[in-house]
């Protein structure tokens, strides 16, 4: 059992949950993740470490509820508990001064590349750090974002704030503005990886994108995360998360995450009818 020790609101479905965990939170490294279950009959998902503790001994997980189990995360309040959180899971990102290296986070990927861009930050690296959103109101982590990177630069979706347009709309400023970049790191949504990779690869520039595909053991055995890299099958859990953006096939990864949508959704009304009960059973 782990126990949850803080919980913090972000922005609407999207929580920061702080969880007692001493031996992963002294072995993480940036990029790794963690397999956590609930709760006995639950399934077990992959969710990234945005932070870790060492001298505390907890780890910090950002979420967005989205379907079944992470709505039934998101209840769980400091004092509750974890059945299961393994890892550090994954191979951690190769960290070394490569220049400027411009670091790119849509929506929940904020957070999830936040321990990539401090660790880059931290070995001498210029960091230029892109966030972005669809609006103000789910733009998360910005403040503490400022204290990791050299550069920060937000964009909005519908221009409520900072940029109007996409990141890699900045990104294609930067370039065409002459400056030098020597590495690009993204981390969101796949058709936001997808974009940035097929951006930045008719100018040469490295790409690394953290990938998200579904996981059932996390051990390379049961083969659900499979991804194609360079035309090679390779697994997400132990030779990712994260590759060579210009060699993903983009297309198979966002239908292999569509394989479940129809169970998803089932799952999804499971919670919301159990809710609704448990609701009902607190009024009477």
């Amino acid at each position: 059992m782990f126990k949850v020790l803080a919980k913090e609101r972000l922005a609407e479905n999207i929580y920061r949950t702080v969880i007692e965990a001493p031996k992963i939170a002294r072995k993480r490294k940036a990029g790794q993740f963690v397999m956590l279950r609930v709760d006995e009959p639950g399934e077990r998902i992959p969710l990234t470490i945005s932070d870790a503790d060492p001298e505390a001994g907890t780890i910090t997980i950002v979420f967005q509820t989205v379907g079944y189990t992470t709505k039934l995360l998101g209840t769980l309040e400091a004092g509750d508990y974890v059945l299961d959180v393994a890892g550090p899971l994954g191979h951690p990102t190769h960290v070394e001064k490569f220049g400027t290296v411009v670091s790119i986070g849509g929506g929940l990927g904020i957070a999830l590349g936040r321990s990539i861009t401090e660790a880059l930050y931290k070995a001498g690296n210029h960091v230029i750090a892109i966030i972005s959103a669809r609006n103000k109101s789910l733009l998360i982590l910005e403040e503490e974002m400022k204290k990791i990177c050299s550069e920060l630069m937000v964009a909005t979706d519908d221009g409520s704030y900072g940029f109007h347009g996409f990141p890699t709309q900045v990104l294609q400023q930067l370039i065409d503005s002459g400056r030098k970049i020597d590495l690009v790191v993204a981390v969101g949504p796949v058709p936001l990886m997808a974009a940035v990779s097929k951006l930045t690869k008719p100018y040469g520039i490295k790409t690394i994108v953290s990938l998200n595909p579904i996981m059932v053991d996390a051990t390379g055995m049961c083969g659900a995360c499979r991804v194609t890299v360079g035309g090679v099958t390779r697994f997400g859990c132990v030779e990712g998360p994260e590759f060579d953006g210009h060699q993903v096939d983009y297309d198979e990864l966002m239908k292999r995450l569509k394989t479940y949508a129809e169970q998803e959704k089932e799952m999804d009304a499971r919670f919301v009818a159990a809710r609704s009960r448990e609701i009902q059973e607190v009024k009477r």
